[in-house]
């Protein structure tokens, strides 16, 4: 197995691991943390796949995509807080005014779980970042201790694995998810 990260500057890739089965849907393509609530919710089907394509062919493109051999395997979303909702959070903190990154979503495609993907995209997002510029990644993981979550429900990614990356807790946040509090933790990049 080899493992490649790379930009998320193909759109059918990023479709692949993170686009909606149904072709009417208005969930996923992890956009509801990248854009206004109102814009979100309005996005229906095709104009939500068009809006996506977009963010792909812009730079920086929306995150990084993991590839297992040949084919998309993973993706996290890592942009500059200030472009997220993050930047407008009223459960996330805001540590200081330093103009960080945040990664907030990492998923791995059924099949290519159990493989390390998910610690592949956490470096893979911080390099990412780094090579934007950004002195500072923020993740904002479940903190589940050793509880099992639904896979489905642990796209923040897990205290553990952040940890494990280097990120350290700064804070508490307001957020909770699936019965797990959300911690802010950061990576310096400096």
């Amino acid at each position: 197995m080899t493992i490649d990260v790379r930009p998320a500057s193909v759109f059918e890739d990023v479709r692949a691991v993170i686009g909606p089965k149904s072709p009417t849907a208005t969930v996923c393509f992890c956009l509801s943390h990248r854009i206004p609530a109102k814009l979100d919710k309005e996005l229906r089907g095709p104009a939500r796949s068009e809006y996506v394509a977009a963010l792909c062919d812009r730079e920086p493109p929306p995150g990084v995509l993991a590839y297992d051999g040949d084919e998309p395997a993973g993706w996290a979303a890592v942009a500059p807080r200030s472009e997220t909702a993050f930047a407008r959070s009223r459960k996330i903190p805001h540590v200081d005014d330093l103009p960080v990154w945040s990664l907030w979503c990492v998923r791995v495609r059924p099949g290519h779980r159990g493989k390390g993907l998910s610690h592949a995209l956490i470096a893979g997002a911080v390099e990412f970042a780094r090579a934007h510029g950004a002195p500072v990644v923020e993740a904002y993981p479940l903190d589940n201790g050793e509880a099992r979550v639904d896979t489905t429900m642990a796209y923040p990614g897990l205290r553990r694995n952040f940890e494990r990356a280097g990120f350290v807790k700064v804070a508490d946040t307001a957020s909770v998810l699936v019965g797990h509090p959300r911690i802010l933790m950061r990576l310096d990049l400096g």
